[in-house]
């Protein structure tokens, strides 16, 4: 298949490698329809996340069809049309019975690298550096998605590709962060940063009752697309 492969700081390319396969009972394999970019996969071209190799598949906003599932999987079916979120969880431990899986215990086998370098054990990430289980990621034709049933959803009829990949991570980030502000109806928020996330914070702030949405950004293209909202 065809890949975006990370060859180093700022230097990215197109490679032809193998095909992703079935490693786990919970597996599904999926053919990419839609791989977004993510302003985080800057910081892995930069070389500015630790513990990448040249030659690792980076991306991780992505949706796509399902064409082989494990043994293990269940509710999945090949064929089905899924969206996925980039954290990996397991949902068995106990930071994933809390619906804590960006704090999963068993999706990263290397935990320790991510305590070190952000000071705390972290999840796996698909496409996100060997600190962060070294899970291949979604600029490609096909990806390995681990604990299946518990990373993929299926789309619904009449929702297309270019509105369902928000769903895989900008439109909960910025929702995320909108909730946690405690929003109340009536309520002004201001919102620093008018990227993707950005974006959909602002619309979040708006779905939770928000009268007033001050956008605040350095670029105008960003603050014109705010304005629409």
């Amino acid at each position: 298949m065809r890949a975006l492969t990370w060859q180093g700081p700022n230097c990215l390319q197109v490679e032809n490698v193998a095909d992703p396969s079935i490693l786990n009972p919970r597996d599904a394999i999926i053919r990419v329809t839609l791989s977004s970019v993510c302003g985080s996969d800057l910081h892995l071209l930069g070389g500015y996340v630790p513990a990448m190799k040249p030659g690792d598949i980076i991306g991780h906003e992505f949706m796509g069809q399902i064409v082989e599932v494990g043994p293990g999987v269940n509710g999945l079916s090949k064929g089905d049309k899924v969206i996925t979120i980039s954290i990996i969880g397991c949902g068995n431990c106990e930071h994933c019975q809390r619906s804590d899986f960006s704090c999963c215990d068993n999706s990263n086998p290397n935990p320790s690298a991510t305590d070190i370098a952000y000071g705390q054990p972290c999840c796996g990430i698909i496409g996100y550096s060997h600190a962060f289980g070294g899970y291949p990621g979604s600029h490609a034709t096909y990806i390995r998605v681990p604990f299946a049933d518990v990373n993929l959803f299926k789309v619904p009829e009449g929702v297309s590709d270019e509105q369902a990949v928000f769903v895989s991570d900008a439109a909960p980030t910025g929702y995320f962060a909108a909730d946690n502000a405690d929003i109340r109806p009536g309520d002004t928020v201001a919102v620093w940063g008018c990227g993707g996330v950005g974006q959909m914070a602002i619309c979040s702030a708006y779905l939770l009752g928000a009268e007033r949405v001050i956008a605040i950004d350095r670029y105008p293209d960003r603050l014109r697309l705010a304005s629409e909202h």
